[in-house]
């Protein structure tokens, strides 16, 4: 099954509301289908809030997080949440989940960084919880993280269910987004807990046919019903792509073949990105492409070429 492309701008940061607002509305126009933002504690606007900042400013664009991290939330505020941001949207949301990765984030808050099975088991239990809660009638649940006793959470959101995003690396969560979500994003391995050496070996294109096959072991059947989702950090425009390759790829920790392959890069004229991308496609399943906030004007044209095609 070929999905039709469609674009979404990763945010971060901006220096007022109306400058946030102007840059939903800019990307509403360009023809990206989704606004995100990340969840950390580095200097970026909460997103929640900027999100339905961002949905009020607009008509027609979609609003989630790459991604909410469960452990700064207990599910029955972030199913709350949800569903308003759901409401006052006008049914815009897409509702990413993730386990939690950053430990700096951890350690300044001051909360306990638990191993990888322990955050994934809290979130997985999170999000039975949530979508319980967004379900007609009272729900209960008695699980080894959370407790909920007969709780009719109102109001209900727009979208029953909201659209689930699960992103990640390893085998274990991609295995179980396969299973579970509406939306699965692709991504290196962080269980490291930061952006290090292992993060650029994990980017290639060898690597993401392997996390490809895991969440086709964890879908079976549904896999079709799927949107595969992949954030590319790396968007550089050059009418000297295998040049600019080769400068860029030791810094990655690369060599150049596995630099120009990786699904994480889009090097070269829009032409030549409009190409990768549909080739990808054709690859791996990618529809969904995420991109950074300074790409909005320059990354547009390929959005126009291939958004909803």
């Amino acid at each position: 099954m070929v999905r039709p492309f469609r674009f979404a701008i990763q945010a971060k940061n901006t220096t007022d509301a109306k400058a946030w607002a102007e840059q939903a509305r800019k990307v509403e126009d360009l023809g990206y289908s989704t606004l995100t933002l990340p969840d950390h504690f580095d200097g970026q606007l909460a997103p929640t809030l900027a999100l339905q900042a961002a949905a009020d400013a607009t008509s027609t664009l979609k609003v989630g997080a790459l991604v909410w991290c469960n452990d700064y939330r207990h599910p029955v505020v972030f199913a709350s949440e949800m569903a308003t941001l759901d409401i006052l949207s006008e049914g815009r949301v897409e509702m990413g989940i993730g386990a939690g990765w950053m430990k700096t984030d951890y350690d300044a808050a001051g909360m306990t960084y638990d191993r990888p099975g322990v955050r994934i088991d809290r979130m997985q239990e999170s999000i039975e919880i949530i979508r319980g809660l967004h379900a007609d009638g009272p729900f209960s649940f008695d699980g080894e993280h959370y407790t909920i006793t007969d709780l009719d959470l109102l109001p209900k959101p727009v979208q029953r269910p909201i659209p689930l995003m699960i992103g990640g690396g390893g085998p274990r969560m991609l295995r179980y987004a396969g299973r579970v979500a509406d939306i699965v994003g692709i991504n290196p391995n962080l269980k490291s807990g930061a952006v290090d050496a292992t993060t650029s070996a994990d980017t290639t294109a060898e690597r993401f046919a392997e996390k490809l096959a895991w969440v086709k072991e964890g879908a079976g059947d549904r896999f079709d019903d799927i949107e595969l989702q992949v954030r590319v950090f790396f968007v550089v425009f050059t009418d000297d792509k295998q040049g600019t390759i080769d400068a860029m790829a030791p810094g990655l920790g690369l060599s150049p073949e596995q630099a120009v392959g990786s699904p994480l890069a889009l090097v070269g004229t829009a032409e030549q990105m409009i190409e990768d991308l549909q080739a990808r496609r054709e690859e791996y399943g990618f529809s969904y492409i995420t991109v950074g906030p300074d790409e909005i004007d320059q990354f547009a044209p390929v959005v126009s070429a291939l958004a909803g095609t």
